[in-house]
This record gives structure tokens, C-alpha cells and sequence, in this order.
């Protein structure tokens, strides 16, 4: 599978919050995506959990001491940050803010953190009160007008059994930020890219609809896989049951008219369009106002052909398409591709058991304007999404 974060070196603080407990999710999150991991522990972090835990969640060993009696101690934590790709500190209480912003260096966290040179991100974790204190404002106001990123605090029931702002950000959200930051750096940083994902829903009456089972997989591993490697994303949605990408801008709409309208208002700024969605070809031509009833002998339901979006959409930016079919698959995606001017079109026969509508894995042959076929193997759809922007990027490098 591919993995945005494996091999990168991250610095992973906690601070004595009793959200302490988290970071051991967030260290398991990271270990798993195979990094290279280098955790702090303050003395006031190791009372809410021990480093035993880290260190069996890592199998690294856990720094907790600025001066511990190991040789060259002391230089090893600050050089942890030289070459690191990011210092996440989470959770960070108000405390370990405030000295950050001034400059105190009096334990392991805020002397690395003034040794760092790359992309910090501090995930803050307190009471709401102590967060929306005025100097707590200041303090983050600070550090964020020196670069430094913050995720969260969000909205939720805290330690005191109070309800507000304060609340550590869930782990999968951090993990999400830490992917969009280093993916400032990556090879589709600066791009815009406007993908569309789902079915689209045509009414019969206010009741019964048009629709297909397209469950959007495929469309918002694209817009995860563009976010993380450093894409701004717009993310274009019929009805689904999937949760939006973090960092990703998503619009929702319901037929093939509203797709249509936002799709060519968002292109208008784009460099890439990416047609996931299952767009319907056609929809009632004079929709009920009101429920048909089964009693009725006979239904007529007169049909009218939706927008053509791909043909709608201008020439000057690359347009890629998608062909789901169930017979003469390669013959049918290449007429598509020539037919509406694109520039690549994703073929896939979704008559295969195990591929295409609802499922986690597609099997899909990319097909560019020469006619070439780059036929993929049954992949989960995450991994389809990355070999697809690899030959996005060798198209507009």
C-alpha cells in the first residue's frame, strides 16, 4: 500500500496532559505507517502514562530525561530534530505553549522544539478556559505567526466534565495534518485539482429516484492521495456515506445538473480535473410533484440525457475520465477518451466480482491519447488512486 509518511522522520513530544493517553495511539498510528520515530516524554506526560508503553506500541526507546546519565545525552535529543521531516508535539498543555512562545528551554520538549528546523505542529489539549485565556490566545497567535502549525484544539466534553473548545484533536485528524504538511513538499505541490466521486440522484416524484450504486471509494482516494502529495483539493460529491478527507475542500451536490454547475465554477482555477463520479446519462424529463401511486395500471416515465460535463469542461487543463463498463471495456474507454478530448481515461469492467461499485479493491487499465494501455492489477483502491497520479505527473511534471 502506498504510504506518504514511510520513511519520513518524525519527533513525536507529549506533554502532561491527561490526553497524554492518546499519543499512544498517535505513536501506534505512525509505527504502522512505518516511520522513522523518535518520542519525548516530560516528567509530567510520564505520570499519566508510563514510557513502557510507547516503547512497546514503537519498539523504540522513549526519551523522558534533558539529562539523563547516557553519554552525550543531552546533544542526542537536540540532534533528534537536525534532520527530522516534522516535530509533532500532542497533546501540548498550556504550559508547554506559553514557553515555547517565549523561548524557555527548561525540559526535553521545549529544548528540541528550539533546535528544530523543520515543520512543527503542536496539537493543544487543556480545560477551555485555560485555552480561551487571553494569554493562552497570545501565545498561539505567536508561534503561528512563526510558521509553527496547529491542530485543533476542537470542540468536545472535556477532563472537567465541561463541554467547549479544548479537546485533543482525535488521532486519525493529526495523522491526516501531519500527511497534508509534508505534503507541501511533494511532487504535486502547487497543482489544484478538482475531482468528482459518487453517484448523482435523479427524482422520479419525492419519493423514487434514479441512481447507480457508484460508493464514491474510488473518487475520495484520489482526493486523499492528491492531498498527500501536496495537491490543493476540491472534492465533488453525490450522496455518500464516506467521511471527507481532512484538508480537503469538499462540495456536495445531488444530480447531474448540480455537479455539472460546480464542477465547471471550480475548474475555473484548476490545473487537473479528475471524473471519478458515476454522473446519471439521464433523468426524467418532467419529474412529479407529487407521490405516484403503485395503484396506477401503467407508468410511462419519459426520459431526457443529463450535461455533458467532460465535454462542457475548457481544453486548458488536463482532463481525466472514467469508463466503467461491462463488455468491449479498452474499445469503449478509448472511443470515451477521444470523444470528449481528454487526456487519459480510466477503464474498468465492472462486471469482475471484487472491483469497481462498493468495493474496496478496482482493477482498472489507464489509457492515454497515443492509444497506450497501462493495464493495473486488482489493487485496493488507495494504491489505484497513487499509480494514477504517477501517471498524471509524468503528463504535466
Amino acid at each position: 500500500m502506498n504510504n506518504s509518511l514511510k520513511g519520513k522522520k518524525i519527533v513525536l513530544a507529549v506533554t502532561g496532559s491527561i490526553a497524554a493517553y492518546k499519543a499512544v495511539d498517535i505513536a501506534s498510528k505512525l509505527t504502522q505507517a512505518d516511520v522513522s520515530l523518535h518520542i519525548l516524554l516530560t516528567k509530567e506526560a510520564a505520570e499519566f502514562v508510563t514510557p513502557l508503553s510507547f516503547q512497546n506500541i514503537s519498539r523504540q526507546k522513549i526519551s523522558t530525561d534533558l539529562f539523563s546519565s547516557e553519554d552525550n545525552a543531552y546533544l542526542q535529543h537536540l540532534e533528534s530534530t537536525y534532520d527530522a521531516d516534522a516535530f509533532l508535539i500532542a497533546p501540548a498543555t498550556a504550559n508547554t505553549i506559553a514557553k515555547l512562545a517565549i523561548g524557555i528551554a527548561d525540559d526535553l520538549v521545549s529544548t528540541a522544539f528550539l533546535a528544530a528546523t523543520c515543520p512543527v505542529i503542536i496539537a493543544p489539549a487543556m480545560d477551555l478556559n485555560m485555552y480561551d485565556n487571553p494569554s493562552t490566545q497570545s501565545n498561539v497567535k505567536t508561534l503561528q505567526k512563526r510558521g509553527v502549525i496547529f491542530a485543533g484544539p476542537e470542540q468536545g466534553r472535556l477532563a472537567s466534565g465541561k463541554v467547549g473548545r479544548g479537546r485533543l484533536m482525535e488521532p486519525n485528524n493529526i495523522i491526516d495534518l501531519l500527511k497534508t504538511t509534508l505534503g507541501a513538499y511533494g511532487d504535486f505541490a502547487g497543482k489544484r485539482i478538482v475531482i468528482t466521486a459518487g453517484p448523482t440522484v435523479e427524482h422520479i416524484d419525492p419519493v423514487r429516484i434514479i441512481t447507480n450504486p457508484s460508493s464514491g471509494k474510488m473518487g475520495f482516494a484520489l482526493a486523499t492521495a492528491s492531498r498527500d502529495r501536496g495537491a490543493k483539493v476540491t472534492l465533488i460529491s453525490g450522496p455518500t456515506y464516506l467521511e471527507t478527507p481532512f484538508g480537503v475542500t469538499k462540495i456536495d451536490v445531488k444530480s447531474a445538473k448540480q455537479m455539472y454547475t460546480a464542477v465547471l465554477k471550480s475548474v475555473a482555477n484548476a490545473d487537473i480535473l479528475i471524473m471519478a463520479a458515476a454522473v446519471s446519462d439521464f433523468r426524467p424529463t418532467n419529474p412529479h410533484t407529487a407521490k405516484e401511486k403503485k395503484s396506477i395500471a401503467k407508468l410511462t416515465l419519459p426520459l431526457e440525457t443529463t450535461e455533458d460535463i467532460l465535454a462542457s469542461v475548457p481544453d486548458n487543463l488536463l482532463k481525466i475520465g472514467f469508463a466503467a463498463e461491462t463488455e468491449d471495456v479498452e474499445r469503449n474507454a478509448t472511443s470515451k477518451l477521444s470523444a470528449k478530448n481528454l487526456d487519459l481515461i480510466i477503464a474498468n469492467d465492472i462486471s469482475q466480482p471484487g472491483t469497481g461499485f462498493a468495493s474496496d479493491f478496482n482493477q482498472v487499465s489507464i489509457i492515454d491519447r497515443k492509444g497506450i494501455i497501462t493495464p493495473l492489477p486488482l489493487l485496493p483502491k488507495s494504491d489505484v488512486a497513487w499509480q494514477i497520479l504517477d501517471v498524471i505527473l509524468d503528463l504535466n511534471p
